[in-house]
């Protein structure tokens, strides 16, 4: 293990009688293990990394980060593109054992500790019948998906995430712990969702079930072609609002039921989730059958958290590079740029991942959130992988120019998507409005910018 040279010294016995959790130092056989992040350029090396037990430890977390003059990086399950769950010689809150769950199905809320991952939480309620929607992999952890917005499987059904959010735990960055809803710190219930990690950390979320009892979906793969791309888009657009589809354009990889020669062409690799009546979530799928011959159907009746692919036996950290954007149409002229450009490209995997938005997502007001991207249509997300740091500058130019080649100008992002590509684009994440009244809160819940490791919005002047 090489540790990073900007460790401060730390006591850590005397930091394990301040804690209820576990204190985990860079001798502990485990550190390399939770320090990993799943980005897999990220290689940071925390001083300390407290996993924290309650709200009590993240507050004393935080007083030690600023005591002692500590970057302080908060993370969940780890997913961001940035690396922004590690630091290289700060203080890691690890908030992976925060795990608590209340489910009360009469009421159809859930009180949920920010270290569940999506999977866990959406397992549980699946025995009551119920629901929330998160994103579409079940390792992502609850703290940073709901803050960051959710977009996912049951999004043109019942919203993103934030929209089925009713209230939160926080521990600010002076160590306060507030309960916040519409009622209680407003502005900062608003801020956080969609806003991220900047206002401080979030240890329970309280969230609105929604009735789901089994879906009708899974995995459509068929050949990609200008016609069948345009062709999915725009059955995700006519398809009744109970129908949630991403379309993943992208290179075959090897799969049990895949043709081997298939393997590495450019497919479709659609996911589809129809949230809603059997029969109709049949006919539903009929449009999307029809476009071609698939190369494999797994469309069925299924329990909502079999939507979520298995985890991977061996730690799964690509090296990848990606940008995400809206657009306000696929047709045939896209479609054929995106086909024509994955096929030019020999990355080991490249995908166009097209996600048509609009139905609940599209009803909450473009200011009731700090989400405020209500009225845009597809959200698409390039990206390549590549071969150790030569290749990366190849692969990043082929993202590039297929982004530039898409742009419809719209500037904007979701920023759970957004990597680590700069200041500038963090502020094309939100409209100005949104921007502003984001950089007030932060002013008055966290006027040092203590909480900057995330996508970041600096505090008002």
């Amino acid at each position: 293990m090489q540790v990073g040279t900007t460790q401060p010294h730390l006591d850590l016995d005397e930091l394990r009688d301040r804690f209820t959790g576990r204190i985990i130092g860079p001798e502990d056989t485990d550190y390399d293990q939770l320090r990993t992040v799943a980005a897999g350029h990220v290689d940071r090396h925390p001083a300390v990394i407290v996993r924290v037990a309650d709200a009590g430890d993240v507050a004393g977390a935080i007083a030690l980060a600023r005591e002692r003059g500590l970057e302080l990086a908060v993370r969940s399950g780890g997913h961001s593109g940035a690396g922004h769950g590690a630091t290289e010689g700060g203080l890691v809150i690890d908030v992976r054992e925060l795990k608590s769950l209340e489910i009360d199905p009469e009421n159809r809320t859930a009180w949920a500790g920010a270290g569940l991952t999506a999977g866990e939480y959406s397992t549980a309620a699946a025995e009551h019948g119920l629901a929330t929607g998160f994103g579409d992999t079940g390792s992502v952890g609850l703290g940073g998906i709901v803050t960051g917005g959710g977009v996912g499987y049951l999004s043109r059904k019942h919203g993103l995430t934030i929209d089925s959010l009713l209230a939160a735990e926080i521990v600010t960055a002076d160590g306060q712990v507030l309960q916040v809803d519409e009622q209680r710190h407003p502005d900062l219930f608003w801020a956080i969702r969609g806003g991220g990690g900047n206002f401080g950390v979030v240890t329970r979320f309280k969230l609105r079930l929604h009735p789901v009892d089994g879906i009708v979906g899974g995995m459509l793969i068929l050949p990609a072609t200008a016609k069948t791309v345009a062709g999915f888009i725009a059955a995700a657009e006519a398809a009744p609002e109970e129908l949630t589809t991403i379309a993943n354009v992208m290179n075959a990889p090897p799969m049990p039921f895949l043709p081997e020669d298939v393997v590495g062409q450019v497919v479709i690799m659609g996911m589809l989730a129809y949230a809603g009546d059997q029969e109709a979530g049949q006919r539903a799928m009929e449009p999307f059958r029809a476009l071609a011959e698939p190369l494999a159907d797994q469309l069925k009746p299924m329990p909502y958290p079999e939507m979520f692919p298995p985890e991977p036996e061996e730690e799964y950290r690509p090296l990848a590079v990606g940008r995400t954007m809206f657009v306000n149409h696929i047709g045939p002229a896209e479609a054929e740029t995106i086909v024509e450009r994955l096929n030019a490209s020999d990355a080991p995997l490249r995908a166009a991942q097209l996600r048509v938005l609009g139905g609940a997502v599209n009803r909450v007001p473009a200011d009731a959130t700090a989400y405020a991207h209500r009225s845009s249509r597809i959200m698409v997300n390039i990206a390549a992988f590549y071969e150790g740091e030569d290749d990366r500058p190849v692969r990043e130019a082929w993202v590039t120019d297929l982004v530039a080649r898409l742009d419809q100008g719209d500037p904007a992002a979701y920023v759970n998507f957004l990597a680590d590509e700069g200041p500038a684009r963090v502020l094309a994440a939100y409209p100005a409005a949104t921007w502003k009244r984001l950089a007030e809160v932060k002013r008055r819940y966290d006027p040092e910018n203590l909480f900057r490791l995330n996508q970041n919005v600096p505090p008002a002047a």
